[in-house]
């Protein structure tokens, strides 16, 4: 049962960050129910978005659903199928100066755009990370000509005492994490609160016309762009601090539950 009294029956789109909330972690399929509330929300005129920190090329294509909107790169790059909706690259300097940063530290980084997922190296930490999506990533010896495209997001293992020294000398990026032993590298100018916002004015819908599930410190700021932020029952203590309901975990179908016990979906 969720801890909240809201109810959202007359919400219009609903937002879905991915691992830990769609998918338990290093899971890649969602379970029956998980489905069955997707496509049950979109029966019922809810817009249905991904929201997630994976890239364009990583986010992962679920059976029998079609996605109306897209959030990824935790907000970098958003889009539907027809259009474009929002795209804010690194600034280039930053990404170099990120690169000269993490080799004096002796950790490998990963870049990622809509045409590739590359690194310049690998470590236990980034490996894992990346298992956790069912992804294996390439490392290639062009790395540093590649630097120079548009990149939208950087990962690399690291602990949040390393931030400061991997930011050293940049202006327009920050740190997202959703795990304390990796970090996503974003622009300032992004994060999913503002793609969301981005997503609601695309629509014509208002804040209180949409809700957001998420368990991670990068879903907090989609909380605050939403009329109604869940947390999931496995999310950080963190995140459902800040959530306005909790549900159950994604183990336990939390979404399913959140949805029929608040009018959006009837039972299956």
């Amino acid at each position: 049962m969720s801890n909240g009294e809201k109810s959202d029956t007359n919400i219009k789109i609903a937002f879905f960050d991915v691992d830990g909330t769609l998918l338990p972690l290093s899971v890649r399929e969602p379970s029956d129910k998980t489905i069955y509330t997707l496509k049950e929300l979109q029966k019922n005129g809810v817009i249905i978005c991904m929201a997630t920190g994976r890239g364009v090329l990583a986010r992962p294509k679920l059976k029998g659903i079609h996605f109306d909107a897209y959030i990824t790169f935790n907000g970098s790059y958003c889009f539907t199928d027809e259009e474009m909706i929002h795209s804010c690259p690194i600034p280039k300097s930053d990404v170099l100066q990120i690169l000269e940063n993490t080799r004096g530290m002796g950790r490998a980084m990963v870049i990622s755009n809509e045409k590739f997922i590359v690194a310049n190296g690998m470590d236990e930490d980034l490996k894992t990370y990346f298992s956790f999506g069912g992804e294996s990533i390439v490392i290639d010896e062009k790395f540093d000509e590649k630097c120079t495209d548009d990149i939208y997001q950087i990962m690399l293992s690291c602990v949040s005492s390393e931030y400061e020294k991997i930011l050293h000398g940049t202006k327009g990026t920050s740190v997202t994490s959703w795990w304390d032993r990796a970090a996503d590298l974003i622009p300032v100018e992004s994060g999913k609160g503002r793609a969301v916002k981005s997503i609601l004015e695309y629509y014509g819908f208002s804040k209180q016309e949409a809700i957001a599930f998420g368990d991670g410190r990068n879903d907090i700021e989609m909380f605050g762009a939403v009329g109604t932020g869940i947390a999931m029952g496995n999310a950080v203590d963190e995140v459902k601090s800040i959530a306005d309901v909790t549900c159950k975990n994604v183990e336990d179908d939390g979404i399913y539950y959140y949805c029929v016990e608040n009018g959006l979906i009837e039972p299956s």
